[in-house]
């Protein structure tokens, strides 16, 4: 890139697609020699845009007549009639033939349906296929065909320093236009949820992120804060990440998150003595569950996990955060310690959906809990085996009951529990339950009746 096209960029960091003031326009040519423009760039992308719109309730303040203090003197309550707002977001098409739409999670989120103006002004009817919350990801689908489609770049290919484009239409009434560079890329290895996310000072707000050549490398979420600087950092979801979404919505309806069926902890060094292992860093495996995929491909208990997918591995965190960013189906490359040396192994992630069951499936006073198995050591070292409570909803039978995320069954009248299987047998046909619970560091005991 010449010295004349950084000028530029650095001097016009915000551009708007269409200008109306002739005050504002650039000359075509400096000393004979052409301007370099990022016209070209927004030509390729701009017919692949979309806008997303949806109906959403306004929040309206309380009406003070609605306490009831003020209500003891009134024969009714007055009613507010319920406001509604439209709501706009940006959209782009990633599967033309289909008529597959990406956008944001947060703006459709809780709708059905949605309208979406393609680029020549036509608003047609689109259905919210998927969505997954953690990418901040919704797939839209139009029976419109033949859509023309964004190029997709490989994000995993980006750099510190890239030059980029953010184009997006916050304000629902025109694409906005700004450049800025890569700052940070996402790690795979961070627990951190800003650090699974591009970041780049191109913060337009909603929005597709693009390279120079019009290729699609993320798709914006947030922007944070304006900082004492007057600088704001964009995130955006990677677009090897999106397309796994849209891909695993086509094919399940849901994202399938990647699950390994094993337990891990961080190698100490008196661990590392006592498996006779010299490794200063890695994650031992304490338990492998019999007949999973982990078991199949031959992972052991006493493995040390060294490096997955090409990423070392220092701590049982590392290994959690590489798994819970991939998705059912996906292999992953183990290399593992063992007492006569270094093993690769390639087990295949199973689903994270398929290995948990509901409450209502295993019993009436259960309702409202989802239940997994194999993860109870890494929520807490009072429990060797147990049925992880992943979550609760609030007001439901379980939740009345006393029943939260994270605890751990561990009994179920006076039988031990250790997988799903045997809980729905210590239960079966019993109408009272008592449950032995392990809550945090400690211990209690729960009566459903």
């Amino acid at each position: 890139m010449s010295a004349l096209l950084l000028s530029v960029v650095s001097s016009f960091a915000s551009l708007s697609l269409w200008s109306h003031s002739a005050n504002a326009s650039l000359p075509v040519a400096v000393d004979g020699q052409a301007l370099p423009s990022l016209a070209p760039v927004v030509e390729r992308v701009q017919n692949s845009l979309v806008r997303v719109s949806v109906t959403a309730p306004l929040q309206a303040r309380r009406d003070p007549f609605d306490d009831p203090f003020f209500r003891r003197f009134f024969d009714q309550r007055r009613t507010t009639p319920n406001r509604q707002r439209e709501v706009f977001a940006t959209g782009v098409v990633v599967d033309g033939l289909e008529g597959l739409i990406l956008t944001n999670e947060h703006s459709v989120r809780g709708n059905g349906t949605v309208k979406v103006t393609l680029n020549d002004g036509r608003e047609i009817d689109g259905r919210v296929l998927g969505t997954d919350p953690t990418s901040d990801v919704a797939i839209i689908k139009v029976d419109e065909l033949g859509l023309t489609a964004i190029g997709i770049a490989d994000s995993n290919s980006l750099r510190v320093g890239d030059f980029v484009v953010s184009i997006g239409d916050p304000l629902g009434q025109e694409n906005t236009l700004v450049t800025g560079v890569i700052s940070a890329l996402a790690r795979n290895t961070s627990l951190q949820a800003h650090q699974s996310f591009i970041r780049s000072d191109a913060a337009s707000g909603p929005g597709v992120l693009v390279n120079l050549r019009g290729e699609m490398v993320g798709f914006n979420i947030a922007k944070s804060a304006q900082t004492a600087g007057n600088l704001r950092i964009g995130f955006s979801t990677p677009a090897n990440m999106a397309l796994k979404v849209k891909d695993q919505v086509v094919k399940y309806g849901t994202p399938q998150r990647g699950f390994l069926a094993i337990q891990v902890q961080d190698l100490t060094p008196d661990l590392a003595r006592a498996f006779n292992i010299r490794q200063a860093g890695g994650a031992v495996i304490s338990k492998v569950i019999e007949g999973s995929s982990a078991d199949q491909a031959g992972m052991e208990v006493g493995d040390v996990v060294l490096e997955v997918g090409g990423q070392q591995i220092s701590r049982g965190n590392d290994l959690r955060a590489i798994i819970g960013k991939q998705f059912a189906g996906e292999s992953l490359s183990f290399i593992v310690a063992r007492e006569q040396g270094q093993v690769q192994l390639r087990p295949v992630l199973e689903s994270s959906t398929r290995m948990s069951k509901t409450g209502t499936m295993i019993h009436h006073q259960l309702e409202g809990a989802v239940f997994k198995e194999g993860d109870a050591r890494q929520v807490s070292t009072n429990a060797e085996n147990g049925v992880l409570v992943s979550q609760v909803k609030r007001g439901s039978v379980a939740w009345e009951h006393g029943v939260r995320a994270n605890d751990i069954i561990v009994s179920a009248n006076r039988k031990s529990v250790s997988d799903i299987d045997s809980l729905r047998e210590a239960i079966d046909g019993k109408e009272v339950l008592m449950l032995n619970i392990v809550r945090g560091n400690g211990s209690m005991f729960l009566l459903l009746q």
